[in-house]
């Protein structure tokens, strides 16, 4: 077993709350994220589960066994750091025997680890090459080799792939989720990539100021965000948050932006969130009103054009809202168009922030 749990945690910096009183459980052979911006103390999370911070509340514990007063050599757990911190005086073979090594593996598993994890990382034509002589991304692969070929109770890795080109990035993330299901291994990831989170991970959590915002799993919290934060955190584009108005035919953003019609929006609602691909966005034509029509009136403001689909920046009232439509709709700027939205594709947040 090596579930990891955090029961109360608190670590600070001087007068900084890195983390903030954090309780979660990481199940056992889970692949679980940390997303947030910078600063939201996903590194430092990681690193109190290896033992390189102490902390100054709550107990952490690995595979039900309490390691506050454990040192980080006998946690058992990998580390895959953003400095990927190589030997620069070892060849790339020998960095990522070190682990191996240094715990004196038999040279014959030694060598079979090796070419295994190589493989599957695409790093056996370098092996021979010291990191100096090594790209970002080739630095990367090592570092993450040198975790893997190891049999730890659990990996833990700090944006790992980030100096990685985009569609190298993409292999290796699905390469990464691949490995931790064959191996069966808890892998604890952090990313500041929306995108790296939602795809590899079995659950998530959503930091802000070093206080967890939600965990579950992605879909879960991207189609029911707890907060208007946590909205914005998932998503590209990102939710569209209006200020809610009471109309007599239903609920209004903005001032008249776009009607959501034959809803009962909670009294307390003072702001409503549309995800860009729910709103709807069709041509103007000369018999819909803007009183009367299914729609509001909008005039397009920008069109960006992205191959698959197209973001759509319209001008509605003093709002600007973004949507995101498949294809490539002939749509120009400075056109009218009718906007609107199916009303249980909205979410509605509360004075504090909170979902509703």
């Amino acid at each position: 077993m090596a579930d990891i749990v955090f029961r109360n945690v608190t670590k600070r910096y001087g007068n900084t709350l890195a983390v903030d009183d954090a309780s979660f459980t990481v199940n056992d052979n889970e692949f679980f994220c940390f997303f947030g911006p910078p600063l939201s103390g996903k590194s430092t999370i990681l690193r109190l589960v290896l033992g390189l911070e102490v902390l100054d509340q709550g107990e952490i514990l690995i595979g039900g066994k309490p390691v506050n007063s454990v040192s980080p050599a006998e946690r058992n757990v990998a580390m895959v750091f953003q400095n990927l911190a190589l030997f620069p005086h070892m060849s790339a073979r020998d960095n990522v025997r070190f682990p191996l090594v240094e715990r004196k593996v038999a040279e014959a598993e030694i060598e079979r680890r090796l070419a295994d994890v190589a493989a599957k990382l695409h790093i056996g034509h370098i092996l021979h090459k010291p990191p100096a002589q090594l790209s970002g991304g080739e630095r990367q692969r090592v570092a993450i080799a040198r975790a893997l070929v190891r049999d730890p109770a659990a990996y833990l890795m700090d944006d790992p792939i980030s100096a990685l080109d985009a569609r190298l990035r993409e292999e290796t993330r699905v390469e990464l989720k691949r490995i931790q299901r064959e191996l069966g291994k808890t892998l604890i990831y952090v990313t500041h990539d929306q995108e790296e989170a939602m795809s590899v991970a079995d659950r998530m959590a959503i930091l802000e100021n070093g206080r967890i915002r939600q965990i579950g799993a992605p879909a879960e919290i991207y189609d029911r965000p707890a907060s208007a934060y946590v909205a914005r955190m998932l998503g590209s584009p990102m939710m569209n948050i209006l200020p809610s108005v009471r109309g007599a035919d239903g609920v209004e953003a903005a001032e008249g932006t776009i009607r959501i019609a034959d809803v009962k929006a909670p009294a307390e609602a003072i702001e409503i969130g549309l995800r860009p691909e729910d709103i709807k966005v069709r041509p103007w034509t000369d018999n819909e009103t803007a009183e009367g029509g299914p729609g509001r009136p909008a005039r397009v403001f920008e069109v960006e054009p992205l191959g698959g689909y197209t973001v759509v920046t319209l001008a509605a009232g003093q709002a600007r809202l973004r949507a995101l439509l498949r294809g490539q709709p002939d749509i120009r700027p400075d056109a009218m168009v009718a906007i609107s939205c199916e009303p249980g594709r909205v979410h509605y947040f509360g004075r504090d922030g909170g979902a509703l």
